[in-house]
């Protein structure tokens, strides 16, 4: 009788303990149909960009010619304007200072480059913010007036701030200072403006919800600010503590352990507002499949009337480092998606690859 009651003690232990296993498992019995997913490499060009020494540009700051792009291309922005595809992109001199450069498409695959960058440090009133580590990471969307806004980072080798621009032609642009204001932000390292706006067309629009326009931010959690007319803006906070409050986490035991990062705009569907994020592996409690610190993207939906409303996550990444030139660079294995484009019925997404290069994957809208 003792023998069969340890026996039924015994099994009732190891069903529970195996019933309370924690494991991470992706449910393939539910088919999320919010996602933006079947994005295909273009292995037969990739990378589509890659530095270059025979870009020459006179820096008004150092007062010498130096190759702005020897080094490093990474991190593109994208728009379409008259029928092209715009790539703005981060490029790095051999100094490691930032500057933000332009190339166009007809076919959103081959590019032409234009000589100078577009966007640099210079002798200005954001000098103090972007000299000497530059200016870098762009993201572009296009106002309800045909302006276009650019939330950027800039980096006085010391502390990366987030920054808004504007445009009305993609080459000239308009500083207008930091995002998080000249208060008590100030000297808070922020980055990756992601602005919530819709598809109109082949164009992406900033639009409002409840009378605001939004915007994601952030490199480790990710934030929120809001504004009436997308330059002046105000970060989200708790009124108990005026804290900025978080709305997206690093999760243990996913490829995002370690941190999570907006990728292009956030695009408001009839889902919700999709994000389209960019992860970070940590190097303990971390996805065991990819390397520590791996860059990966995901995706996350939030709801469409409050933005700051987590609905859905994807379980795990939809693209990520598998190619050599996303595996070893200026910093190895990444896959940083920034650039998203509707062009010709299909979409475009744009990454940086290990820090080095761009290349592009393509999903058929079909």
């Amino acid at each position: 009788m003792k023998k069969s009651v340890f026996f039924i003690i015994l099994l009732l232990i190891l069903l529970g303990c195996n019933k309370s296993a924690p494991q991470k498992q992706l449910d393939t019995t539910i088919e999320k149909d919010w996602p933006m997913l079947d994005f295909v490499k273009v292995d037969s060009l990739n990378p589509i960009l890659e530095p270059s020494t025979s870009q020459v540009f006179s820096c008004p700051l150092s007062n010498k010619d130096v190759h702005w792009e020897e080094r490093n291309v990474l991190n593109p922005s994208a728009m379409v304007k008259d029928g092209k595809v715009y790539l703005i992109y981060r490029a790095q001199d051999n100094e490691m200072t930032s500057r933000l450069g332009l190339a166009i498409s007809e076919d959103g695959l081959h590019f032409e480059k234009q000589a100078s960058p577009i966007f640099y440090p210079s002798d200005d009133n954001m000098q103090t913010y972007e000299w000497k580590g530059g200016i870098e990471d762009p993201r572009i969307v296009e106002s309800e007036d045909g302006s276009y806004i650019m939330t950027y980072t800039s980096y006085d080798g010391d502390i990366a701030r987030l920054c808004i621009a504007s445009s009305k032609d993609l080459h000239t642009w308009i500083k207008h200072g930091l995002v998080l204001g000249e208060g008590k932000y100030k000297n808070e390292w922020s980055k990756s403006g992601a602005i919530v706006s819709k598809l109109e067309g082949e164009k992406i629009i900033a639009t409002k919800i409840k009378g605001k326009y939004w915007m994601y931010f952030g490199d480790t959690d990710l934030y929120m600010a809001t504004s009436d007319n997308l330059i002046d803006w105000e970060v989200c906070e708790n009124e108990e503590n005026k804290k900025m409050v978080s709305v997206l986490h690093p999760r243990m035991g996913y490829f995002d352990s370690r941190l999570v990062e907006p990728g292009p705009y956030a695009l408001l569907q009839e889902e919700g507002i999709l994000l389209i994020y960019n992860g970070s592996n940590a190097a303990n409690y971390n996805d065991p499949n990819l390397p520590k610190f791996t860059y990966a993207a995901g995706q996350a939906l939030f709801d469409k009337e409050d933005p700051f409303k987590l609905i859905d996550r994807m379980e795990d990444y939809f693209i990520h480092p598998d190619k050599p030139y996303e595996k070893t660079g200026e910093v190895n294995e990444v896959c940083f998606v920034e650039g998203l484009v509707y062009f010709k019925d299909q979409w475009f997404l744009y990454y940086g690859t290990a820090d080095s290069k761009i290349a592009v994957a393509v999903r058929d809208q079909k």
